[in-house]
């Protein structure tokens, strides 16, 4: 086992095509042969793929390489961490007792090489969006989605893909945009949790856009980016956590 912790967001597979996402996935496992070879442990923070959802016995088709990597991965003693993302929050035990992984639901406060490090998908976090906050507490209601595994999952995964395309169509490039600081919702949340609390790191995906910015002298937030357009992922050694690029390995140059 190494020393190195590897942490990396929104994949995306599943989108925007079945050739284009194959690549993608191939791209995603070979990142994990790398950090196979140095990981002390790897954190995948939410929205693998842009659609998930566990039925009884079933589950979505495809994925199958990431999946036998990851479950290499843990068999080799190094602990993989997922936190369920929006596009993935309909995952329920399959990861954790066919892959081994572990599986956390809301934000976590751990201490990783001595540094006070906050890690979440960052869905939902910090002032506004309500509109969406609402729609999640919909969707992580047992209730609801006893009632959308009544659904057959050729219709139920097709509505849930196709319903995915069209959001990711309307909204288009906006995620590619800063907004600063201001107006940076996961960069607000950061702030407001520093009035309380000591933090090193704060680690986000969700909002697709890489980002590395000091808060304060103690403190960096750092947003992961995805892998559709960036392929950035951040890796902490020795306490210095960089954010960089894959397969170039290269420091990201964060364009806020």
């Amino acid at each position: 086992m190494g020393d190195k912790i590897y942490f990396a967001s929104d994949f995306h597979l599943g989108v925007p095509s079945y050739e284009k996402s194959r690549d993608r996935e191939q791209n995603v496992v070979d990142w994990l042969n790398m950090c196979q070879k140095d990981a002390s442990a790897i954190y995948l923070v939410g929205d693998l793929f842009d659609f998930w959802f566990e039925y009884k016995t079933v589950i979505p088709k495809g994925f199958i390489r990431l999946q036998g990597k990851i479950a290499e991965i843990v068999d080799q003693g190094i602990p993989v961490y997922f936190f369920t993302g929006n596009h993935d929050m309909w995952m329920f035990d399959y990861f954790e007792k066919e892959l081994g992984v572990t599986i956390y639901r809301d934000t976590q406060y751990v201490t990783l090489q001595g540094k006070n490090v906050c890690i979440g998908h960052g869905d939902g976090l910090g002032p506004g969006d309500k509109g969406y906050k609402f729609i999640k507490g919909i969707f992580a209601n047992p209730f609801f989605q006893w009632c959308f595994a009544r659904l057959h999952p050729n219709f139920g995964i097709g509505v849930a893909n196709y319903s995915s395309r069209k959001s990711r169509a309307k909204t288009g490039g906006d995620d590619e945009v800063f907004l600063g600081e201001d107006n940076e919702w996961l960069v607000q949340y950061a702030k407001e949790v520093l009035n309380n609390k000591s933090v090193d790191y704060f680690i986000f995906g969700h909002r697709h856009l890489p980002l590395d910015i000091t808060l304060n002298e103690q403190s960096r937030y750092i947003n992961l980016g995805e892998w559709i357009n960036y392929q950035t992922y951040a890796v902490l050694e020795e306490g210095n956590l960089k954010l960089l690029t894959y397969p170039s390995n290269a420091l990201y140059k964060s364009q806020n």
